[in-house]
């Protein structure tokens, strides 16, 4: 008797509800919390801080922890299949983000939310970053989720399989590009990341060229 849901489309489901709760949060985070604190009144942005950023940031932080895990699930199920440019990209993004989350932002966001001692002033740059690193992941990241099964066209070949490997120089770009904006959110600045219509632009552009790499090069 056939099993009432297979385990990769019981996984894939999990995948994308808890990725719906982990990214619909960062957008959150970033476009809408960020900004009313900007504006909010001392007393109003105490207020949020201690009672309502660090509910968000459970729901966050466990998001993006289920989403990692059944991630790691699928790939069982897709390196039988063989290994795409989409897949690659899409899951490195993917696990940099979640090392971003549990290593950095909630680190850094508890000395803000005052529930560690600390200084907040270092730590809110800090989880900040990393927080529109993540943003700026986030389109390429979902192109590399969706694009691994659907329209891949010739980077939907495999890159990797049971055969042997075979990783196109447009492949190599990318993991060169996200390993130095990696860094960067370890290390650098926010740049033109630092307003809510930058980081949604360089999210889109950084789509478009990785598109591009996988397609073309």
């Amino acid at each position: 008797m056939d099993a009432f849901i297979s385990p990769d489309l019981l996984l894939r489901w999990l995948h994308v509800l808890f990725g719906i709760t982990w990214i619909g949060l960062l957008y959150y985070f970033n476009f809408v919390q960020t900004e009313y604190f900007k504006e909010a009144e001392p007393a109003a942005k105490a207020d949020a801080v201690k009672k309502l950023a660090p509910r968000a940031l459970w729901w966050f932080r466990w998001g993006a922890m289920f989403t990692f895990l059944t991630g790691l699930g699928l790939l069982h199920f897709t390196m039988a299949r063989g290994l795409n440019g989409y897949i690659i990209i899409g899951a490195l993004m993917g696990t940099l983000m979640f090392l971003n989350v549990w290593l950095i932002i909630w680190p850094n966001q508890k000395i803000v939310c005052g529930i560690v001692p600390g200084d907040a002033a270092k730590a809110a740059p800090k989880a900040g970053l990393a927080s529109r690193t993540n943003t700026l992941f986030s389109a390429p990241m979902l192109i590399g989720m969706m694009g691994s099964f659907h329209g891949a066209g010739a980077a939907g070949a495999a890159a990797v399989s049971k055969a042997g490997t075979s990783v196109s120089l447009g492949l190599w770009i990318c993991i060169g590009l996200i390993a130095a904006l990696q860094l960067n959110a370890i290390f650098g600045k926010t740049g033109p990341m630092t307003t809510v219509k930058g980081v949604i632009h360089c999210s889109i552009a950084l789509a478009v060229v990785m598109v591009a790499l996988l397609q073309f090069v």
